[in-house]
């Protein structure tokens, strides 16, 4: 159980919630494979396979939201439609018109849709409600608000801020490399791309390359400024931060690795042991990043219909039950 990416919100420390009361609002909307008529289905998953949703090992919790999908191509629901069509116009002596085609599509993919493919995924969430983080192992943003979305819809109260910091990661990580030196308790590693703000978005990226020579600062000194950045935090975490605020490319070193026993026969034990391993490891790394990169911005509370974006710390409101599928 080690998470490879970082999508982090934030919680109220000491949030009013319990894992019984979250595993019982879970269970509402548990998740069923698609019926014959669904293009997709999601819904809640045991994160250990057994009866329970909400995976507790001390205060820290884990939920997984699970995804299936038809593979059921456009290009195929067209051929098929174009070859009925044909087959049409050659009886009725005319061709269909732009109606009756949309018709005929709807009715080949409801037709093709029982015999599609279907293709399952999960993603995994970590919860800290001692110290109000709610991580989401999603690739980017949009990805994670498949999982915030199904929150929003399944809890009574879910209320979510984004995390802000004084400095955005960009500008901090743009005077790191210009003064060569990395924040405390950090090293600057050997990848990075820096991309010019000017129209032409001109890139630069380095790879296993070192980044303390005079080459990277003329970039940053002709305008270009740091997308990502690789960094090793105290010997032990090694990652990519993104200018939004992402952690990215997460990987949890030897001397972190080989303080679990591998030769545990217990799966379970052994899911436990990593889980608690990489959480403890992450409430050291989190409030690091976010002291690196000037400390947080306290929270003001916005109205009720404020919308959940990058560029704000709105409260996400609970929304009504999701449709049928």
């Amino acid at each position: 159980m080690w998470f490879k990416n970082l999508q982090i919100y934030r919680l109220p420390a000491k949030w009013d919630m319990s894992a019984e009361r979250l595993e019982e609002q879970l269970a509402k909307k548990p998740f069923h494979p698609c019926g014959s008529q669904d293009m997709e289905s999601r819904g809640w998953l045991s994160p250990l396979n057994n009866d329970v949703l909400v995976h507790a090992v001390g205060d820290q919790w884990l939920v997984s939201l699970g995804f299936e999908h038809r593979l059921l191509p456009s290009a195929v629901v067209k051929q098929e439609a174009d070859e009925r069509a044909e087959e049409l116009a050659e009886q009725q002596g005319y061709k269909l018109g732009r109606k009756q085609m949309k018709e005929l599509r709807d009715q080949v993919t409801q037709e093709l849709l029982p015999r599609a493919f279907t293709r399952r995924r999960r993603m995994f969430a970590w919860i800290d409600p001692v110290n109000g983080w709610l991580v989401i192992d999603a690739a980017s943003q949009s990805k994670a608000e498949d999982m915030l979305e199904q929150l929003r819809h399944t809890l009574d109260s879910f209320p979510l801020t984004l995390l802000r910091t004084e400095l955005s990661p960009m500008s901090a990580m743009a005077d790191w490399l210009a003064g060569g030196e990395a924040p405390a308790g950090f090293t600057i590693d050997q990848d990075c791309e820096l991309r010019s703000v000017s129209e032409d978005k001109a890139a630069v990226r380095y790879v296993r390359h070192t980044l303390d020579g005079d080459e990277v600062k003329g970039h940053l000194e002709a305008g270009k400024l740091p997308t990502r950045l690789a960094l090793t935090f105290d010997d032990r975490v090694s990652f990519v931060l993104t200018e939004k605020l992402e952690i990215k490319r997460l990987d949890f070193l030897d001397v972190v690795r080989d303080q679990i026993d591998g030769e545990k026969e217990d799966a379970e034990a052994l899911f436990n042991a990593e889980f608690a391993l990489m959480t403890g490891e992450l409430t050291h790394l989190l409030p690091a990043v976010v002291q690196a990169l000037g400390g947080e911005i306290a929270f003001v509370a916005a109205e009720p219909s404020t919308a959940l974006a990058p560029s704000s710390s709105a409260v996400v409101q609970p929304a009504a039950d999701d449709p049928p599928f």
